[in-house]
Formats: structure tokens, sequence, C-alpha cells
């Protein structure tokens, strides 16, 4: 399944400062997968979700509408991820 996955609101500085990134997902039974996310990962995630404060979009519809972790992906679709977070 091919998936374009966006990042903004200087999330993309933990992907090597890449905003866009075509991904393919597949099943891997026991393989290891590649992490975009290159430092901090603690900015990104908590626990076993997308920390609060990053607004997450799927097909441009908050995903919090459509379930949050239980939301089907398919092919072609665009995850957008976008920290709300600023410093000041």
């Amino acid at each position: 399944m091919q998936l374009t996955l966006e990042f903004g609101g200087g999330l993309e500085l933990l992907c090597d400062s890449k905003k866009i990134h075509n991904v393919n997902i597949e099943q891997h039974n026991g393989e290891d997968k590649t992490n975009l996310i290159k430092e901090r990962p603690e900015m990104f995630m908590k626990g076993d979700t997308v920390r609060p404060g990053v607004l997450v979009l799927v097909n441009d519809c908050d995903w919090e509408l459509s379930g949050q972790l239980n939301t089907s992906l398919e092919d072609k679709d665009v995850v957008v991820f976008i920290s709300t977070l600023h410093g000041g």
C-alpha cells in the first residue's frame, strides 16, 4: 500500500528536514522497519500514539473524527502530521 506522509509545523525537522515522504507499507513478519523519525521521537510520540499537540489529518479529515488509531488507511491515502505547539 502506497501512502504519502507529510510533516509540518516543525515536525519535518525530526525527519531529516524533509516534509513529504512517499512510503510503501507492506506486511512484515518480524522484519525490521525503517523509522522516518530520525531524532527526538518524544516530540512526535507519547506511549503508543501521537503526542497531544500533533494534529493528524487523513485525506484532509481530522483523524479524531475517524477513530484515531482505528482509522482505516487505503492505498494512496495522504496522512499529514502538523505540530500545533510553538515556542514563544
